[in-house]
């Protein structure tokens, strides 16, 4: 039985799935169409993605996409460990501007569903970190759009040594929330 928990942010999902183990090892049902409707999630994944980070405090985010292609994602990692965050970023929404984040590792299993209208971004908590996501929309660079990860106003508990964070050119010069232009989801 998969375990599926509400977090602050009661839209954005930890996940939890069961496994099965034995002295081979394990087997687990990492998502399942049939379980996500009987838990009220009617999403339809259209593209599987998956990313290598060779060395601890690496951040990628915090991205999004708009409007006709804005997507949520199911993000899970294969190898090493993640703190991953979901910021809200639907103007009007009761929690804009809020935060929450899990630990995902590769051996608990987790996963987070981070539903669209959200900025996604994790940091690698150790080296050679692999990670998989579904996503619900195909990607679409017109639409893409993003928070800068260390948002004064947002103050992200990234559980990194910030100063150190490696980061890329593109995330670098990303606008604060409050300097963002408001957008469709």
């Amino acid at each position: 039985m998969t375990t599926i928990t509400p977090l602050a942010i009661p839209e954005v999902l930890l996940i939890t799935p069961k496994r099965h183990g034995d002295a081979r090892g394990w087997f687990t049902e990492t998502w399942s169409r049939r379980a996500f409707v009987e838990a009220g999630l009617d999403v339809d994944f259209v593209q599987d993605n998956q990313a290598f980070n060779a060395k601890a405090g690496t951040v990628r985010g915090l991205h999004f996409q708009t409007a006709p292609h804005a997507q949520a994602k199911l993000v899970r990692v294969l190898r090493g460990a993640i703190f991953d965050v979901a910021v809200d970023v639907r103007q009007g929404s009761p929690t804009f501007g809020q935060w929450v984040g899990a630990e995902l590792t590769a051996d608990g299993g987790e996963q987070l569903f981070v539903p669209r209208g959200f900025a996604h971004g994790y940091a690698t908590l150790v080296d050679g970190v692999e990670l998989a996501y579904k996503v619900d929309g195909l990607y679409a660079p017109q639409c893409e759009g993003g928070v800068i990860w260390n948002d004064p106003d947002l103050a992200i508990d990234w559980r990194i040594d910030a100063a150190n964070a490696i980061t890329s050119d593109k995330d670098k010069v990303l606008p604060r929330l409050k300097d963002m232009a408001p957008v469709a989801f």
